[in-house]
């Protein structure tokens, strides 16, 4: 399977992390998930399909060093640059090292490609936290990394947890922006002092472990509310709970002294998409989807979802079956199917 993996990887990493009208590439994303979740025979062929539509990755137009990277941060037209640098330092160190050493130096623009720098990051983790090293997974490191230094995007009105409210209830006490319409820049420019507030109301974390439960409790409380509230936007709302559970994966590979910032800037992401496009009333239960009534509902979730083959799905459905596994919640993956009847299938 890992063979299967790095030719994915071998054939998209020659295109660039953006197509089109700035839309993202999530080739090496669904990938991992059809491997890993025991859909490897359709990668091939759900790759001949999606690599059609990608741009070629920009060409590189100058090196960036431990000197002059702060210039090129945020930068887009450096993606190239980015990318050869990050291969440059994943053949100069271990691996570990080169996350242990950036994590910190991106996180507070975890916003980057609306969530999918760190996400694109965190599959890449997971690959090798799995045991595949080889040249082509941590070349696919390198470009997440570089995705995410080349779109480093903040949170507006950005503060640290000091409140008291667990996930679950801060995250229902968001409050919504005046007007859900227009493009992300649009809406997120229209966060104040009161999505401040709302995100000063978490409660920070004790200690490193006291980070991983409050993280693992938001995506949990997340993934339940794409089901009621999903119809906002079926597509960017995805990422309320498949960017902190991509923190969360992430986890194992870095230091535990960067769990609790860590823990503040995938609340802060998460809480941002639901005040800028989560509606404020969700749809009533009876309306929705119910997960399947199967021996392993798990399994037939994402059979579902690989069958559907759109990877905002395929996606999702990994993150649903890992909080359903934890809670044995059945609406986590009633969730799942909502994204794939939203989405088309």
């Amino acid at each position: 399977m890992n063979d299967i993996l790095d030719e994915a990887y071998d054939r998209l990493h020659g295109t660039g992390p953006e197509w089109g009208d700035e839309l993202s590439n999530h080739g090496p994303m669904a990938a991992e998930v059809l491997v890993r979740r025991g859909h490897a025979d359709l990668v091939p062929r759900w790759l001949d399909a999606y690599i059609t539509r990608l741009d070629a990755l920009p060409a590189p137009t100058e090196r960036i060093t431990e000197a002059n990277w702060r210039s090129a941060l945020s930068d887009f037209g450096r993606v190239g640059d980015w990318v050869g640098y990050f291969k440059d330092q994943l053949r100069e160190h271990p691996w570990r090292e080169v996350p242990a050493v950036w994590w910190p130096r991106l996180l507070p623009g975890i916003v980057a490609g609306a969530t999918h720098g760190v996400i694109r990051v965190s599959h890449a983790l997971r690959t090798l936290l799995a045991g595949d090293e080889s040249p082509a997974a941590l070349t696919e490191l390198a470009h997440g990394l570089a995705w995410w230094a080349a779109r480093s995007t903040g949170v507006p009105g950005f503060t640290a947890p000091a409140g008291s409210l667990g996930s679950h209830e801060a995250l229902e006490a968001i409050q919504r922006i005046p007007s859900q319409q227009g493009q992300v820049a649009v809406r997120f420019g229209q966060l104040g002092t009161e999505f401040t507030g709302s995100l000063a109301a978490l409660r920070p974390a004790a200690d490193p472990e006291d980070a991983r439960a409050r993280l693992t409790d938001l995506v949990t409380a997340a993934t339940l509310k794409y089901l009621t509230h999903g119809h906002g936007s079926p597509v960017l709302l995805v990422h309320m709970a498949t960017a902190p559970n991509a923190v969360l994966n992430a986890f194992p590979a870095l230091p535990r002294e960067l769990w609790a910032p860590s823990l503040g800037a995938a609340w802060a992401a998460s809480a941002a998409l639901v005040a800028t496009y989560a509606p404020p009333v969700g749809a009533p239960r009876e309306s929705l989807p119910v997960a399947p009534d199967v021996a392993d509902p798990s399994v037939e979730v994402l059979g579902r979802a690989a069958a559907n083959g759109d990877e905002h799905v395929i996606k999702f459905a990994d993150t649903a079956v890992e909080v359903y596994a934890r809670t044995g919640d059945h609406d986590v993956l009633a969730a799942a199917l909502r994204v794939g009847l939203l989405l088309g299938g």
